[in-house]
């Protein structure tokens, strides 16, 4: 099991930007791919990036395509998740996720440890 811990959610205007960490407790994330999800109040659990173990591919929703981006170093055992010209809408708690595998994993089943959560709002 993989304990992870997300950081530097908070409150930004529209049109600004925030960058989310995920540390993970694992000896090395090599092994794991990584995502990004969000959950607005009284709405599912959405899928927001994802990366493979090594980096070299990823997918992104359409909503914040062209906006987002996610990244990792697997040397400091972290993931990233740049958010640029933020939009009320994209206010939620962020959640980090490890799956399992070489592969790019969209789906929310797909994987297997969660972190707690970190807040973003942006106000308009």
């Amino acid at each position: 099991q993989v304990q992870l811990v997300e950081s530097g959610g908070g409150l930004v205007q529209a049109g600004g930007s925030l960058r989310l960490s995920c540390a993970a407790s694992a000896r090395t994330l090599v092994n794991y791919p990584m995502g990004w999800f969000r959950q607005a109040p009284e709405k599912e659990r959405e899928f927001v990036a994802g990366i493979n173990w090594s980096g070299g591919s990823t997918s992104y929703a359409d909503s914040v395509k062209g906006r987002f981006t996610i990244s990792r170093d697997n040397t400091k055992n972290t993931v990233y998740l740049q958010m640029n010209n933020l939009k009320p809408e994209d206010t939620a708690a962020y959640y980090c996720a490890a799956g399992r595998g070489l592969g790019l994993l969209t789906t929310h089943a797909a994987y297997k440890d969660w972190g707690q959560g970190t807040q973003v709002t942006v106000s308009s």
